[in-house]
């Protein structure tokens, strides 16, 4: 998942000391823009430059400069599989046979700041304060915000992680109630940069993150289902004529099964007498909870080939992770199973909510008082099933699910296996039929039509707790009622900047006078004013209300039981540790602060960022104002519906209010 969401700003840039590059021992990369700085590779003609994977970066319509492999796009995979014997061999663990001393990692690099590159980095920096990790890109405004206090994604806690590594910490004396005496918690030096020197910071890497996107195709063969590798070959080439001798190269990008051949093959022609280890280190990362997800992740799932080469490659990744990760959480396995397991991972969770939606359906046609909820809390009691992805809604979005379904079908197609390929495109099927039957609900309930009539969207972002506006459910809902012509559409949401809004919007395809009745607006009392009714298709809190604010539509995320992790390390606290301490300190002492501990260096102000006109720094307060439904009540024209397509509102409340409440599946 990459996040093509950087904020239009101007922030202030971070210089740090200039350093040779090529030292015996790698420091930090100075961070800086390419604006002086030529980024032409030396390749041959034809060739990719790295510009050719950011040209328009993360972008679909990116040029593809890159040759045909075996089947465009697409690894041969049945050939592969036939031939590739040792990957078939018998599974030997790698306690058994590797040597007691791995690759020893000073420095890693990512190749691409997104939604999983920039996390990741700044996770892996942050519990390994002793190896240098660069983030490189070629999208200027991307690393200038990762340079900023205003970071290009919205996660929760994701800024103080990238300020503790990035920025380093202070010297601070710890008191710690009951105890006699304070004492010292040292600073620690920065260890994560951000930049745009893309060949440099590939140099001096021992580990090699490719974190680029892979878009569903829009163009020729396999257009609308095949993933679009063409920028993991492009990064690829690049990594390939700068990479040291040995650097062990990790695939992190959702990936079609078999790209890691397609990569090596890549460094076999440009690096025919050097050696080079593909591992697949797939993420396993939801938007809005992925600073959690990397700190307690539920799994570690390193793919290497079954040799000795690639078993030690997989160890040093491995050693990597164990900073903070238990080991018995990190699986290893042969790298098809791990590229193959990320896509068949997402397509189960996607089914889970299509089934329910299904169910969903089903109640609202039998009536008699079925409610999708009663059914959901049952089936989540069963040991077997579990309440997670079991809630019913309008459907679901975002860039992972559809792109990760289209990819795995399109595979069981060119395997010749089309009952499999139809099983999984069914899970699509019901999540457009979901949606469908949504914005039919919404005209019908109007008399069958929104002529001079205001619908009030709440909700943008594809779900909460995160920025990111691609391929929301919201925006196939507003094409289908603009098509009704209606007076007005009014959209808010609190995480998502105007500008990225209706970048979304302009994409699907609205006639100009549809798209004249879209309006963004900065609060939700614009959006709701003198609206007949209110969509909301995204499940933010502040939507439930004021007085339901404190109740949670969902049963707080459990972290998982967590075996102890390493307290010391070179003499010095984890930054496990001192996030327990944190804890501590923070609810004897009644804390609120996120820097209970006074370790953060002063935050830089990210000076000309703007959102809706509003300073940065006033965002936070104005996004967490929760809507007061006796207020819309009075602002709002009859009949007053609410649309609930998440079923966050308590419908009982708000039809005291005078209002008339649709949810899914009552």
């Amino acid at each position: 998942m990459d996040a093509n969401h950087t904020h239009h700003c101007c922030c202030s840039r971070r210089e740090g000391p200039q350093s040779p590059l090529l030292s015996p021992s790698p420091g930090p990369l100075t961070r800086s823009l390419p604006s002086t700085q030529s980024l032409a590779s030396a390749l041959s003609p034809g060739a990719s430059t790295p510009g050719s994977w950011t040209a328009h970066p993360w972008s679909p319509e990116s040029a593809n400069t890159s040759p045909p492999s075996t089947r465009s796009g697409s690894p041969e995979l049945k050939v592969r599989f036939q031939t590739e014997k040792v990957d078939t061999a018998p599974r030997v663990g790698v306690t058994e046979v590797l040597p007691t001393v791995t690759k020893s990692v000073k420095s890693i690099c990512f190749v691409g700041a997104g939604f999983v590159g920039g996390p990741t980095a700044a996770v892996i920096a942050y519990h390994n304060p002793d190896i240098t990790v660069n983030v490189v890109d070629l999208n200027e405004q991307r690393i200038a915000a990762w340079n900023s206090s205003q970071l290009p994604i919205h996660e929760d806690g994701l800024l103080k992680v990238v300020r503790t590594a990035r920025d380093g910490t202070l010297d601070t004396m710890v008191k710690i109630p009951g105890l006699p005496r304070s004492f010292k918690l040292d600073a620690r030096s920065p260890n994560l940069v951000f930049s745009t020197k893309v060949n440099e910071a590939i140099e001096v890497a021992d580990v090699i993150f490719i974190c680029v996107n892979t878009p569903t195709k829009t163009y020729g063969l396999g257009a609308g289902s095949m993933a679009d590798i063409s920028m993991v070959e492009s990064a690829s080439r690049t990594v390939a004529q700068h990479a040291k001798k040995g650097a062990i190269i990790v695939e992190k990008s959702t990936v079609p099964c078999g790209t890691a051949r397609v990569i090596q093959d890549i460094f076999k022609y440009y690096r025919p007498n050097d050696e080079f280890e593909i591992l697949s280190n797939p993420e396993f990362l939801a938007e809005g909870t992925a600073v959690e997800n990397l700190m307690h992740p539920d799994r570690i799932l390193i793919g290497s080939a079954r040799t000795l080469a690639g078993m030690k490659a997989a160890e040093s990744l491995k050693n990597v992770y164990a900073a903070w990760v238990p080991q018995e959480r990190v699986i290893t396995v042969n790298t098809f199973s791990s590229e193959l397991s990320k896509l068949v991972a997402n397509t189960m969770l996607a089914q889970r909510i299509s089934s329910m939606n299904a169910v969903s359906a089903m109640c609202e046609e039998i009536g008699l008082g079925s409610d999708v909820d009663d059914v959901s809390l049952a089936l989540g009691q069963d040991s077997r099933i579990g309440p997670k992805f079991l809630q019913a809604g309008v459907g679901f979005g975002g860039s992972c699910f559809e792109k990760d379904i289209l990819n795995l079908s399109y595979l069981a197609r060119e395997l010749h296996l089309d009952v499999v390929a139809d099983y999984w495109l069914g899970i699509l099927k019901i999540n457009e039929y979901q949606r469908e039957r949504y914005a039919h609900r919404v005209v019908k309930e109007l008399n069958g039509s929104l002529r001079g009539k205001k619908i009030s969207v709440l909700g943008f972002a594809f779900k909460d707790g995160t920025n990111d506006t691609r391929n929301s459910i919201a925006v196939h809902i507003i094409k289908s009622l603009a098509e009704e012509m209606p007076l007005e559409i009014g959209i808010y949401d609190p995480g998502c900047a105007a500008n990225e809004i209706m970048e979304e919007i302009e994409k699907i395809g609205l006639t100009k006078a549809q798209l004249e009745r879209v309006k963004i607006c900065s609060n939700w009392r614009d959006s709701v004013k003198q609206a007949s009714a209110v969509c909301i298709l995204t499940q933010w809190k502040q939507f439930r209300g004021a007085d339901q604010l404190g109740r949670s539509t969902k049963k707080p995320a459990k972290t998982p039981s967590q075996p102890l992790t390493k307290t010391f390390v070179n003499g010095k606290l984890t930054e496990m540790a001192i996030l327990e301490l944190e804890a501590m300190v923070a609810r004897d002492l009644s804390i609120t602060s996120v820097d209970p501990l006074g370790r953060l260096k002063p935050e830089a102000t990210a000076e000309g960022f703007e959102i809706f006109g509003l300073a940065a720094s006033m965002m936070e307060e104005i996004s967490q104002e929760p809507v007061n439904w006796a207020e819309a009540a009075s602002l709002m024209q009859e009949p007053r519906w609410v649309f609930d397509g998440r079923n966050v509102v308590d419908p009982i409340e708000l039809q005291s209010l005078g209002f008339k409440v649709r949810g899914i599946g009552k």
